[in-house]
């Protein structure tokens, strides 16, 4: 396996490797697991809402592949290209929002992001104002799926583009 160094700006990203494992063959007991979170976290909440999440933490996770894939669901699903574009800078740009995204958006920021300060109280209560609990359990399980998502298209080198649903 070889990899070629880019120089992008100033960090050196490493292109994908030209083979790795295909997760959903080599694991499709896994797989297939985390479809079923997936189907089952999506069942009853908004479809617009549903990809805005997956674009934001796909954004701050830097998945092309899921990226890619999402945005291109969102485009199907009628989302306008100025919303999409939005997405990145939502806080800076909340006015194109519902407060009940800008309040999914947060947790998700705060989820994805877990790492750095967890789940602050203000950003938990801001999302449980606008969801009620079945339906704030299904917004976590699909923020914990695409970060799944991601994180298996990362590891795995999916390009961007070559979505194979």
């Amino acid at each position: 396996m070889t990899t070629t160094e880019i120089k992008t700006n100033d960090r050196t990203a490493t292109s994908a490797p030209t083979a790795r494992l295909n997760f959903a063959k080599a694991a499709p007991k896994v797989f297939r697991a985390v479809i079923g979170l997936d189907a089952a976290a999506r069942e009853g909440l908004d479809p617009t809402l549903v990809e805005l999440v997956q674009i934001r933490s796909s954004h701050l996770n830097h998945c092309a592949y899921c990226l890619h894939m999402h945005t291109t669901d969102a485009r199907k699903a009628g989302e306008s290209e100025e919303r999409l574009h939005m997405v990145a800078v939502w806080q800076e740009a909340a006015h194109f929002f519902t407060e009940k995204e800008q309040a999914a958006l947060a947790l998700t920021d705060a989820v994805t992001r877990v790492a750095d300060a967890g789940v602050p109280d203000a950003v938990y209560d801001r999302a449980a104002a606008h969801f009620d609990e079945d339906e704030l359990a299904r917004l976590l399980a699909l923020i914990l799926t695409i970060n799944t998502w991601n994180r298996i298209a990362l590891a795995t080198a999916k390009r961007a583009g070559t979505d194979e649903r």
